[in-house]
């Protein structure tokens, strides 16, 4: 066998041990980028339905959101997660007072009320659909910490 029949064998054989590896991590990547999010939530704000620190999973394919998805949004460069308390045509109430949700908009609010930094409390309360980035489908509650005995 000549030498350049040699290499090119190397050559494919090369290819082919390493062609399977990098197509499955080029995939891998696509459906991160593409489809699916992993993240975690960093605040208390969606106790007790979401534990602060847990790991959470979303779909970038969320279709058409409903009243009470948990969504992960951005607002101001931040990654956010929030409960969906308004859709488009909507008029939401809290406390005292009364807000219409505008087209392509939602309102959001965190589960839990006392510690949420949410729409009640934006000088623009409403988060437009094109800051939604995937809508919660999964999450891994972080496990509480053993109790001192």
């Amino acid at each position: 066998m000549s030498k350049k029949a040699n290499l090119r064998n190397r050559i494919r054989r090369l290819i082919r041990n390493w062609a399977v590896p990098v197509g499955c991590g080029l995939f891998f990547l696509f459906l991160l980028q593409y489809v699916f999010f992993i993240g975690y939530v960093p605040s208390a704000s969606m106790e007790p339905t979401i534990k602060e620190g847990s790991l959470i999973i979303g779909t970038r394919l969320a279709g058409d959101l409903q009243r009470g998805d948990v969504v992960v949004f951005e607002r101001g460069n931040v990654l956010m997660v929030k409960r969906i308390a308004g859709i488009p045509g909507d008029v939401v109430v809290v406390g005292n007072k009364t807000v219409a949700v505008p087209e392509d908009s939602y309102y959001l609010l965190g589960d839990n009320e006392a510690l949420s930094c949410d729409s009640r409390y934006w000088d623009e309360p409403f988060v437009a659909k094109d800051q939604v980035i995937a809508r919660v489908i999964i999450f891994r509650q972080r496990p509480d910490p053993p109790a001192n005995s």
